[in-house]
């Protein structure tokens, strides 16, 4: 497995080995030895999550304050453009974020450690993506922060996105940490 760090601790862009032939093709999506060999990935996994989403959705960018989750994200089909931000604001990174173009052909995976804000937003006509968690989903935790947040300046791959009335009302990073 091919592992590339980013510019953001711990957010790591994975490239599986596929096997292809004529047939089509195989690989492991996760094998606890392998992944715990990497630093950082060294975690237990303890919830595994489904989205399918239709053309230009976007879902984020959120996070839960009190019990932060890692994620292991992957798309099954389609593809995504998948956003990680530091909102840790003692780090000398907060607010930089990194983006991945995730797609069912190039089976990369994007592994975002606790501490992070996530979005993705849905390039193909639509996308199915399995991501696994650190931590337990809890809605009452969850926190969100506006796709659009100029302070963060995310490079959207979409103009127009279709967003849950959730997503379009949440505040800017700014507000988010000063609470």
């Amino acid at each position: 497995m091919k592992v590339t760090e980013t510019k953001l601790a711990g957010v790591l862009i994975l490239e599986p080995q596929v096997y292809r032939d004529e047939r089509g093709y195989f690989l492991e999506t996760y094998n606890q030895k392998r992944y715990a060999s990497v630093p950082g990935l060294d975690v237990q996994f303890v919830q595994d999550n489904h989205s399918r989403s239709k053309k230009n959705v976007l879902r984020g960018l959120h996070f839960q304050k009190r019990r932060p989750q890692g994620k292991l994200i992957r798309v099954v089909t389609g593809h995504v453009w998948d956003v990680a931000v530091d909102i840790d604001r003692d780090s000398p990174t907060f607010r930089h974020w990194v983006g991945a173009h995730l797609k069912d052909d190039n089976q990369l995976q994007f592994y975002i450690p606790p501490g992070y804000a996530h979005g993705f937003c849905v390039l193909s006509e639509s996308a199915d993506l399995e991501y696994k968690c650190t931590e337990f989903y809890d809605p009452g935790d969850e926190v969100g922060v506006s796709w659009n947040d100029p302070e963060l300046n995310i490079q959207w791959p979409v103009r127009t996105p279709v967003l849950s009335s959730r997503d379009a009302a949440n505040p800017s990073l700014r507000s988010v940490v000063a609470r």
